[in-house]
């Protein structure tokens, strides 16, 4: 695994996590992510949506090299996560990034 795949399961497990776009957008717009994390190989307009307004509100994205379903099991959930939004690291190093 990747220093990258390592610090998102490190976030999940012992940070503050916002899964999924509903989940995510809530997140952004209560100002409390501060990263967000989207599958590469995931393109709708929603998850454009969240793009455009991350953007606006000045947060940093992440391109997870992988599909939503190589990124659900490094969140260690067992359905595919097209975006997440880290609101607490943890013990994880991933706001390095």
């Amino acid at each position: 695994m990747t220093d990258l795949t390592n610090d998102i399961r490190l976030a999940v497990d012992s940070g503050k996590v916002a899964i999924g776009m509903n989940m995510v957008t809530k997140s952004i717009k209560r100002n409390d992510a501060k990263l967000i994390i989207l599958a590469k190989s995931s393109e709708t307009s929603r998850l454009r949506d969240i793009v455009h307004v991350a953007g606006v509100a000045e947060i940093k994205l992440l391109k997870f090299d992988g599909n939503p379903v190589e990124l659900g099991a490094v969140c260690g959930k067992p359905f595919s996560v097209s975006v997440l939004s880290i609101i607490e690291p943890g013990n994880s190093n991933i706001l390095k990034y």
